[in-house]
């Protein structure tokens, strides 16, 4: 049977307990020197890379807790950068980069569409998977042939009923292409409209303003964008072999920004991967 020895402990000189002085917060007091800057005079903007500047210089952690698209979106209106962490699939982060992108945008590039044949069911589905409350109704050849709101489908009961037969087809309010943002706002103020279709010579949609997106600009002074006018976005790659798709994904998707997720940034691995990225992609 184990037993229990009570040996006779050491007693440790009271000398030896202390190390130092120690402080605690009401115990300092710091004075400020005296400056001739004013705050408002400050410049914080801040080069990310050759090309990318933000307007404050924050970052968020690539981490599955921290990063992902509405707070890479909030970040990215104050004038921060937003960094997708990696722990999903290529697919499902290249959708996070998507819903940033899309969140606003001076001039929706892509817009999502619906085909004149589809219907009132299909409609509603898109509309509330990308929480829009309108599509552009395109033709098989991807001319505008009309517009469908929710105001449309307020009253309609048979959600197999065609959305040509239901959609705005008269008078549709256009902007050619390559009208610019302060033009657009006034179309959409003058008509009284929320999203302005942009077609070409053939009348094809090559673009779609909204009057949120507008009111963004006033809203978030400091966001920072791309050249077409969306939010700007970071994602995190890792060194796997899965990493050159991943890259292509993210910048076909249209990211602005990746970065080498790695515990060790001194590594032969990260190197050899950065020499590989920066070969293959621009």
């Amino acid at each position: 049977m184990a037993s229990i020895i009570n040996a006779p402990q050491a007693k440790i000189p009271q000398s030896k307990k202390f190390f130092g002085e120690g402080l605690t917060f009401d115990d300092v007091l710091l004075v400020p020197a005296y400056s001739q800057v004013l705050p408002r005079d400050v410049e914080i903007r801040t080069r990310l890379t050759r090309d990318i500047y933000i307007n404050i210089p924050m970052l968020s952690a690539a981490m599955d807790t921290v990063t992902e698209a509405t707070l890479a979106i909030a970040l990215a209106r104050e004038g921060g950068l937003g960094i997708l962490h990696k722990n999903m699939s290529i697919e499902k982060q290249a959708e996070q980069v998507r819903k940033v992108k899309r969140s606003e945008s001076g001039l929706i590039m892509d817009p999502i569409t619906l085909h004149d044949d589809a219907t009132i069911a299909d409609a509603l589905q898109l509309m509330r998977e990308n929480k829009i409350g309108g599509i552009p109704i395109v033709d098989a050849n991807q001319k505008l042939v009309g517009i469908l709101t929710n105001r449309d489908l307020r009253f309609e009961t048979s959600l197999s009923k065609k959305v040509r037969e239901v959609m705005t087809k008269e008078n549709l309010i256009t902007a050619p292409e390559g009208t610019d943002l302060t033009k657009a706002k006034k179309i959409l103020s003058q008509y009284k409209i929320e999203k302005l279709p942009v077609v070409n010579k053939a009348g094809k949609l090559v673009g779609l303003v909204t009057y949120r997106d507008i009111l963004q600009l006033h809203s978030f002074p400091n966001a920072v964008k791309d050249s077409f006018g969306r939010l700007l976005v970071g994602a995190a790659l890792g060194i796997t072999k899965d990493m050159k798709d991943r890259a292509a994904a993210l910048q076909q998707i249209g990211v602005d920004v990746v970065c080498l997720d790695s515990a060790h940034g001194h590594s032969k691995g990260v190197i050899d991967a950065l020499i590989v990225l920066k070969k293959n992609f621009k």
